[in-house]
């Protein structure tokens, strides 16, 4: 079946939504001057949904929706959301500014209702470079398509990671099965072992609370909503339950105010222009910065340890300095080959199942294969990502979102910092401020200008509003 090539010339084509493009197809529907076309393999938005726990919730307020710090106005903010549903006073009432994370996802489906511009069930198979137009070929709900753009945005989102030791076994347990019933993509089932990444939690929550022993491996917030969430049915179903983590001690999210201010313009200016190995040190010193727990979890956590042990020891291992270095098979469970990694010494640890709460990362999409040499990268192979968040060797054609942690630091993955990022994008696409561009938000300095000295005048204050539309 010959595929369609439909007739339009979008300015932008999106690929990928979810919550980043999804914000900016939402931030660009104004627009009367762009014309714009974001397309999802998915059915329909849905986001982490195997860790929708019940009492989960966003790290970030709920002004870190969508829209809502470049336009608070827009109609698809979170409040706007909350009142067409219905649940205004309720949210009102509750006095608390992190939004459930099931809440969030519903708001999301409700703009992606809402934009015709999103469009759902499309798999985008491969993308060409032919006389100054993307042709981007996909397969959708009708069958074989071709769009044209002048310009993409990847919203591709991260895949989940899996240390070594884990992945080896995952891709033996699939192998193994090949003949067999499927294994799904992030699970493998043994003998007597079921070993999972945290992305498919609840679907396999009822076989995992079946087994004699459950261990969670992870550092950060969602090894601790799992944790949590066990430990709390753990009388139920009478399993023994660890939590290996390599981390020194549970962090908790840094969140005091002069530390938040990194989430802003100037220190993604300054964390930019530093050297590549200036920047891949920092990374890795800042995991803390958004890969650490909430404190009030930490402490939830604690409190129920607590009141468990007034009956006697708790059915449970914290193992904090540890890290996974091999993972196998046997009759009896999953071996985990353990290292003390201040100690240096090892031991190991027998388990019915695992849950790997281990993150995500950016894997690049395969279709980016037809267009490679339009691709800047660096020494490394990654995305050379411009300060607005281009990659292409042709300036403002082809942009990312949330693949450039090593180019911008943490604040990439940040909820809050989306509406930012579409901001510039737009502004780059349009050649004028749309929506204005914060530069200077926070009291502190993060580098030296050009020109400083210690007879310049200190001095701390906000900017004032900048350029309207």
């Amino acid at each position: 079946m010959a595929a369609t090539v439909n007739t339009p010339v979008y300015d932008l084509l999106g690929i990928g939504v979810g919550p980043f493009n999804l914000g900016l197809a939402a931030l660009l529907e104004p627009i009367a001057e762009l014309e714009a076309l974001f397309l999802e393999s998915r059915p329909g938005f849905d986001w982490h949904p195997g860790m929708m726990l019940e009492e989960a919730h966003l790290q970030v307020p709920f002004m870190a929706d969508l829209v809502s710090m470049a336009d608070p106005t827009s109609p698809y903010s979170f409040l706007n959301y909350l009142k067409s549903v219905g649940r205004l006073y309720p949210f009102y009432i509750r006095e608390n500014f992190y939004p459930l994370r099931s809440e969030y996802n519903k708001y999301c489906q409700w703009v992606a209702s809402k934009l015709p511009s999103v469009r759902f069930g499309t798999e985008v198979i491969e993308v060409q470079h032919q006389a100054g137009l993307y042709r981007i070929n996909v397969l959708g709900p009708t069958g074989p398509e071709t769009f044209q753009a002048r310009r993409l945005v990847l919203g591709t989102g991260n895949a989940p990671f899996l240390p070594a030791a884990a992945q080896e076994l995952m891709d033996a347990a699939a192998d193994t099965a090949a003949a067999g019933a499927a294994v799904a993509a992030d699970t493998a089932v043994g003998k007597a072992g079921l070993l999972l990444h945290n992305a498919d939690y609840l679907n396999r929550k009822a076989e995992l609370q079946a087994a004699e022993s459950i261990t969670v491996v992870g550092s950060g917030q969602s090894a601790a909503e799992v944790y949590f969430d066990l430990l709390s049915a753990q009388p139920e179903h009478d399993y023994l339950l660890n939590w290996v983590t390599r981390s020194p001690r549970f962090f908790p999210l840094e969140y005091t105010k002069l530390t938040l201010e990194m989430t802003s313009p100037e220190y993604i200016d300054y964390f930019h222009a530093l050297p590549e190995g200036a920047r891949s040190r920092l990374g890795a010193e800042q995991k803390g910065l958004y890969k650490g727990i909430d404190a009030e979890l930490i402490n939830g956590i604690y409190d129920l340890l607590y009141q468990r042990s007034l009956d006697g020891p708790v059915r449970t291992r914290l193992l904090s300095n540890t890290t996974v270095e091999a993972a196998s098979l046997t009759d009896v469970g999953i071996r985990l080959e353990l290292k003390q990694l201040e100690q240096g010494t090892r031991s190991t640890l027998t388990t019915a199942g695992v849950v790997f709460a281990t993150g995500y990362s950016y894997r690049e999409p395969a279709f980016l294969e037809g267009i490679s040499e339009r691709i800047n990268r660096d020494e490394q192979g990654r995305f050379a990502v411009d300060r607005w968040y281009s990659i292409s060797t042709e300036p403002g054609e082809i942009y990312v979102q949330n693949a450039e942690l090593h180019s911008h630091g943490f604040a990439a993955p940040d909820l809050g910092m989306g509406a930012y990022r579409n901001s510039c994008i737009i502004r780059e696409i349009l050649g004028w401020e749309y929506y204005p561009v914060e530069q200077r938000i926070a009291f502190q300095e993060f580098g030296f200008a050009a020109g400083d000295s210690d007879s310049a005048t200190p001095q701390i204050s906000l900017p004032t509003a900048g350029a309207s539309r």
